[in-house]
């Protein structure tokens, strides 16, 4: 990553921690409940919807060992992709050149007014750890489009 994303990056994740610890409630289509609830330890599915090149939620909490499937709703009228990982995969992503993807565990194309899956399991069974989903395409995440999920011991 450039200087420049590092630091956008670093600011988006402190903004979003910043409003989850002032106790800002986000809408957590698919959980059925937006108090904070940890999914997990088995399987969960998570509707995301993309508005305004955003997602919605933009945090999830999920117990190391969780396998997820993400159902990813666009709502916007242009295409855009979900992509979640550890950093390695999202610095491929960002300087990548694949306009779109073939599905695989954790990354997706979603077609404008389409909608798209895919799963991926957050691993580990100690400790906790955050987790970013985003969409790389040019411009689309230093304008903000991404998420967090916290992995956290029930």
């Amino acid at each position: 990553m450039t200087t420049t994303r590092a630091r956008a990056a670093l600011i988006a994740a402190t903004v979003i921690v910043a409003l989850l610890e002032c106790g800002i409630a986000l809408d957590r289509p698919g959980t059925g409940d937006s108090s904070g609830t940890v999914l997990g330890p088995d399987d969960a599915s998570v509707t995301l919807t993309i508005r305004h090149s955003h997602f919605s939620p933009e945090h999830l909490s999920v117990q190391p060992g969780t396998f997820v499937r993400f159902v990813i709703r666009n709502d916007d009228p242009i295409g855009h992709e979900f992509i979640v990982g550890d950093g390695g995969v999202h610095q491929r992503h960002e300087t990548g050149t694949e306009p779109v993807h073939p599905p695989r565990p954790g990354e997706v194309s979603i077609a404008a007014g389409t909608t798209a899956e895919t799963t991926f399991r957050f691993e580990g069974t100690t400790g906790s750890g955050t987790v970013v989903y985003a969409c790389h395409l040019p411009g689309h995440f230093r304008y903000g489009m991404s998420g967090t999920v916290d992995v956290v011991n029930g």
